[in-house]
């Protein structure tokens, strides 16, 4: 499974991603209902029933007809425009998941490939601790060196296989909570491929916050939930205003058979209910988004200071460990090798250099993850179109400290 691969599933399979998506449906279904007049009213009337003597029914005035209700001019538009305003924010809300599951995605398939890399050297290290470990029981067996030196030389074997077996539970995790992003928990072992980057993407951190902050998703969904609670106020202010029902029938006198046309209107008074809490609510929730407005955007201005000081120091950690610290490590590690098969070093002097070059190694992976991972949240800050949020930038293949 390559990353590429893996977010095109999560997208396809995310069950929370699917979920966002069908809240725009049920926004959409919302605002056709929203638009729409309340049903006309068939109306049957029979007054003036005699009910002693007469001939009953016959006699009474009868009459069919119907009744519908107007409501007052701007609130169906605002009806419409709210349903309209709340598919916007499901869409919004559907672009912003989208970018952070891709983000969720590459941050988990980064720990897969550091792990898997962490496992690779941590049984490299076993493998050569074992070896020390066998060749400080040859020299005490062989009376060269004293009973003290086996044990140094186990102690780091004890430590190496520890640390591998941490490493390798870390593993089995990166990869369940990989599987858990992508919606399919039985890719939990699947393999994956791919190298983290070792080099900073150019350009990353050329685009400041006033060139991404106005169209991210995050702002995005926040001023659609803003404007929706504004259309909300107003619709709100005309809530005491009454609609009229209004009807018209047609029937006959029962007695004389005369045929008759009625009409009829009914508007409710607002003496006891004014929608004053109504009013109040809406007036709350308007100032409620614009609040949060105000905290998104300067969340993100938070985590782009953040990601972008995180991602200025990983690369120069990782750079520092490529470029100084592992070529150094390399080299003691060789000059102590030949210094010993030379007799110039002890075997303890080679066990510490050995364990030196070891943690170095691993060091170096942690800070590859720290970059790449640092990487992925500066992606997803700057992203302005959602279908940017797949693009995956090329990572360059890793070279094998």
């Amino acid at each position: 499974m390559t990353l590429a691969g893996a977010i095109r599933l999560a997208l396809d399979s995310n069950p929370e991603l699917r979920a966002s998506s069908g809240r725009i449906d049920v926004a959409a279904g919302r605002a056709y209902q929203a638009k729409l007049w309340s049903n006309p009213e068939l109306t049957l009337n029979a007054e003036d029933w005699p009910v002693n003597g007469g001939n009953g029914f016959s006699d009474a005035k009868q009459t069919v007809g119907l009744a519908q209700t107007f409501p007052y001019p701007g609130k169906k538009k605002l009806d419409r425009q709210i349903g309209v305003s709340g598919v916007r924010l499901s869409e919004a809300e559907l672009s912003l998941r989208r970018v952070e599951l891709v983000r969720d995605v590459k941050t988990a398939f980064y720990h897969v490939l550091a792990a898997e890399r962490l496992v690779q050297v941590s049984g490299e290290l076993v493998t050569v601790a074992e070896s020390s470990a066998a060749t400080a029981r040859k020299r005490v067996a062989a009376g060269a060196a004293a009973d003290q030196e086996q044990l140094r030389a186990e102690i780091p074997l004890e430590q190496a296989r520890t640390e591998l077996s941490g490493f390798q539970r870390e593993l089995v995790t990166a990869h369940q909570t990989l599987a858990l992003h992508l919606g399919r928990p039985d890719l939990s072992e699947a393999p994956v491929s791919g190298a983290l980057a070792e080099a900073a993407s150019p350009g990353l951190l050329d685009q400041g916050p006033e060139q991404w902050l106005p169209s991210h998703p995050s702002v995005v969904a926040v001023k659609a939930s803003r404007a929706q609670a504004e259309l909300a106020l107003r619709r709100a202010r005309l809530e005491p205003y009454p609609d009229v029902r209004m009807g018209v029938s047609g029937g006959r006198i029962g007695e004389t058979g005369q045929s008759i046309i009625q009409l009829g209107f009914a508007v409710p008074l607002p003496i006891i209910d004014r929608s004053k809490g109504k009013k109040q609510e809406a007036q709350a929730n308007a100032r409620i988004a614009e609040a949060d407005q105000m905290a998104v955007e300067q969340c993100l201005l938070r985590d782009w200071g953040t990601a972008s000081k995180r991602f200025r120091t990983a690369v120069e950690q990782v750079t520092r460990y490529r470029e100084r610290i592992l070529p150094k490590a390399n080299e003691a590690l060789r000059l102590v090798q030949t210094g010993f098969e030379q007799g110039k070093f002890g075997f303890i002097d080679l066990l510490d250099t050995q364990r030196t070059t070891a943690e170095v190694r691993l060091a170096y992976q942690q800070k590859l993850l720290e970059l790449n991972v640092a990487r992925a949240e500066l992606e997803a800050l700057i992203v302005r179109n959602p279908a940017e949020a797949t693009t995956i930038q090329p990572a360059q293949s890793q070279t094998k400290p």
